[in-house]
């Protein structure tokens, strides 16, 4: 039990090691993966989709036979009505549970699509990822947009698009050299049951309303910037158009749940798919945010390269054989992913360990078990110092694991091979 609550020796190591930033290039990266590993199939696409799309079926059809399971055995053992109960309480939460879980993998499928790193064609790939995207109420080119600059832009506290970390002024913190600790007592310390709560509103509702209101987005944004405008800046003009589709898909899939609702009851599509839909927008908060929200992942201002921001990552073994099998490894691999995006991720096990070599130290990987890494990152990383060209995240206190370095005179500039490299092949 106390291992579940500690973190890993990973992660230790990390919190013990002075961070220099790499001057890896991303030639010798890209020299490691053997060719045949960025090959996609569609035929493996349309088998993983299959056998993902079954498996969220037969749970569907289970549920639907749950009331009268429950029925049967009650009359056939004469259980009391607490019994009966909680049998069928015991089979809801095994269905939800499962069916969120595989929820979770329609739309870690969908990402793939995005990158189109699922299927050979590219039309495939957009087809699949509107279908799977938009039955998990995202829409499929709005998200895809950000996403994809994201991946331009990750941890660049100039470019980045998701989580982006509010600074000691957004917490009207006085400056470091003299801020008390009772400043950070009153302004930033929450209370065990308060910090729960946030948690609870942002692992159900703060993916949709990211993109509703771009929540905890780029705030470089105007207020109540949303994915569902094709007018955002968040899009090129030539992207509107697809923004528009998104939108429109979205709008059927609205309505049919609404038919869905109409023809039986809201309580029976509540328990059918609403339930398994929030809980599936839990793991992927989880997921998302454990990639780049770590108190040991440096976010960069100038001295921000392509290949820095897609070392800014961890991988994580989340949740063992679940998380290769139903959410087909997005947190196994993350970090050979924001390198060769559209390597499939049916192929990324082995292009991680080709590049781990080259990584070396600045490969991130942490065993720590997933609801305490959650809890880390949700109560140590609070805010950034607003000065320093790299900085890590602090705790409650005021606190950083990592050194901060926030004196841009003694950090080495990038190599000039690695400020003259094209990203654009590899990040798109």
């Amino acid at each position: 039990m106390v291992a579940l609550f500690k973190d890993s020796p990973e992660y230790e190591a990390r919190k013990k090691a002075t961070f220099t930033p790499p001057n890896i290039t991303i030639k010798d990266v890209h020299a490691a993966v053997p060719k045949h590993l960025f090959q996609r199939s569609t035929s493996k696409a349309v088998f993983y989709v299959v056998r993902h799309l079954s498996i969220a079926v037969a749970l569907f059809v289970f549920a639907t036979k749950i009331d009268s399971i429950v029925h049967h055995v009650a009359a056939s053992y004469e259980l009391p009505s607490r019994a009966v109960t909680a049998l069928s309480y015991a089979m809801w939460s095994f269905y939800w549970l499962w069916e969120s879980v595989t929820f979770t993998g329609v739309w870690t499928l969908g990402h793939e699509c995005g990158h189109d790193a699922l299927a050979g064609s590219n039309m495939a790939n957009a087809v699949l990822g509107m279908i799977m995207h938009t039955f998990m109420l995202t829409p499929y080119y709005a998200w895809r947009a950000t996403h994809r600059s994201h991946h331009k832009g990750t941890n660049s506290l100039a470019r980045d698009e998701t989580y982006h970390p509010p600074s000691r002024e957004d917490f009207h913190l006085p400056e470091e050299h003299i801020a008390r600790p009772m400043d950070y007592h009153e302004l930033v310390e929450e209370t065990p049951l308060y910090t729960l709560y946030k948690m609870l509103i942002r692992q159900f509702l703060g993916f949709q309303l990211y993109l509703i209101h771009n929540r905890k987005g780029n705030p470089k944004y105007p207020p109540w910037t949303s994915h569902y405008n094709p007018n955002a800046q968040l899009f090129r003009p030539e992207e509107r158009h697809l923004i528009a589709i998104s939108d429109v898909a979205m709008a059927i899939m609205v309505g049919l749940l609404g038919l869905w609702i109409h023809t039986t009851s809201f309580n029976n599509v509540w328990r059918l798919y609403f339930v398994p839909w929030l809980f599936a927008h839990s793991w992927i908060v989880t997921i998302t945010y454990l990639q780049h929200s770590d108190p040991t992942v440096p976010y960069y201002r100038n001295q921000w390269t392509f290949l820095r921001g897609a070392l800014a990552t961890v991988d994580r073994p989340m949740f063992g054989w679940v998380g290769r099998f139903f959410w087909h490894g997005i947190a196994h691999d993350h970090v050979a992913h924001h390198f060769f995006v559209t390597v499939p991720f049916y192929n990324l096990p082995q292009v991680t360990e080709a590049i781990k070599p080259v990584l070396g130290e600045y490969y991130y990987y942490d065993t720590t078990p997933t609801f305490y890494a959650l809890w880390r990152s949700f109560t140590q990383c609070k805010f950034i110092e607003s000065k320093g060209d790299i900085v890590f995240f602090k705790n409650q206190q005021g606190k950083a694991v990592r050194e901060d370095i926030t004196d841009g005179s003694h950090v080495a500039p990038p190599a000039p091979a690695l400020q003259e490299e094209k990203i654009d092949v590899l990040s798109n």
